[in-house]
């Protein structure tokens, strides 16, 4: 496959003032394949899903961060709706009892809204997002080295959470399979997409690179960049929920802990509770994507009923090659 030379990663500098057309224009001079029936686009040395590649250069350009903004990251399938569950109820819960949660009639997508997704979707590029009380608190798939330059510059926190590589890609392909719509080729065989995973190609890949950006900036600025593990979640929920409200500037009081509000946080955005919930068991969440589709199973392991021991070697010896002096390591 031949590579193409990405263009400069700013927006603003690769389209700054330009017609749409000229969006077009760039997008034929970017190299595109097909994963698993998602259309992909190369940016940056990132696989970019076609359909939210505007939408993405559009947060690089306008999006404004203020210090007190919280992003979420992560690659699809790692814990992304089960994190923006615990984010927004750990910064609302003064507001918000737990039995009046807007959980209770509303997904978490909708009160964490992707940047790349919700925020940034409509025709003009650039919404106000200056009336969203503070703490404003939005999603991304967005690797480090792409996001907006004022949230990596600013004092904004950034909480990362990912998944072992082999139950991300089997989730992966699951979500995939239940959101294909008329935009989207017929999907490939798992051993091709695999294939195609592990040389980096799936949506918002190579994992690899997604991962270590967020470790080592975690490394260098660990004030800034919080890093969890999805596993490490589904080990020891409560002491992963208060490491996550006193990075976000939340802390539970003694008292709190006392009443058990971390136990009822915790249950409340449990995988149990959010997929019996009725926002997320029928209708369409972010426009176009089943909401019913984020949830699954939420186990660790499950790759073992869909992959090969060959290809869970593969796996395991890239993330060797890929992570090795990093320090990182995985509970697969």
């Amino acid at each position: 496959m031949e590579e193409k030379e990405d263009p400069k990663c700013s927006y603003a500098q690769a389209l700054d003032n330009s017609p749409k057309d000229e969006f077009q224009e760039l997008l034929q001079t970017l190299e595109q394949v097909s994963w698993d029936g998602v259309p992909l686009v190369k940016y940056c040395g990132c696989w970019f899903p076609v359909w939210m590649f505007r939408q993405i250069l559009a947060a690089q350009k306008h999006y404004k961060a203020k210090d007190t903004d919280i992003i979420l990251s992560t690659l699809p399938k790692s814990g992304t709706t089960w994190m923006k569950a615990l984010m927004f109820s750990i910064a609302n819960r003064h507001v918000f009892p737990i039995d009046q949660s807007p959980l209770l009639t509303s997904t978490p997508h909708k009160l964490v809204p992707p940047l790349e997704f919700d925020t940034f979707w409509e025709q003009d590029n650039n919404p106000d997002l200056e009336a969203i009380p503070s703490p404003r608190i939005f999603g991304t798939h967005m690797h480090f080295k792409t996001l907006p330059e004022c949230i990596r510059e600013r004092n904004c926190k950034i909480i990362y959470i990912c998944r072992n590589p082999l139950d991300q890609f089997v989730s992966q392909i699951h979500f995939s399979s239940q959101n294909r719509s008329g935009r989207d080729a017929d999907p490939v065989a798992i051993d091709e997409a695999f294939n195609m995973y592990c040389q980096g190609i799936s949506p918002y890949g190579p994992f690899w690179d997604d991962i270590l950006g967020y470790w080592n900036a975690h490394l260098e600025n660990p004030g800034k960049v919080l890093f969890l593990k999805y596993e490490d979640l589904k080990e020891d929920i409560t002491s992963q929920v208060k490491k996550i409200a006193e990075f976000m500037g939340f802390p539970f009081s003694l008292e709190e802990e006392e009443q058990g509000l971390i136990d009822q946080i915790s249950g409340l955005c449990s995988f149990e509770s959010l997929s019996n919930l009725a926002p997320n068991k029928t209708g369409d969440n972010n426009r176009t994507v089943k909401s019913s589709s984020f949830f699954r199973k939420g186990q660790v392991g499950d790759w073992t009923n869909y992959l090969t021991p060959a290809m869970a070697e593969r796996i395991k010896n890239l993330m060797d090659s890929k992570f090795e002096g990093s320090g990182l390591m995985f509970k697969t």
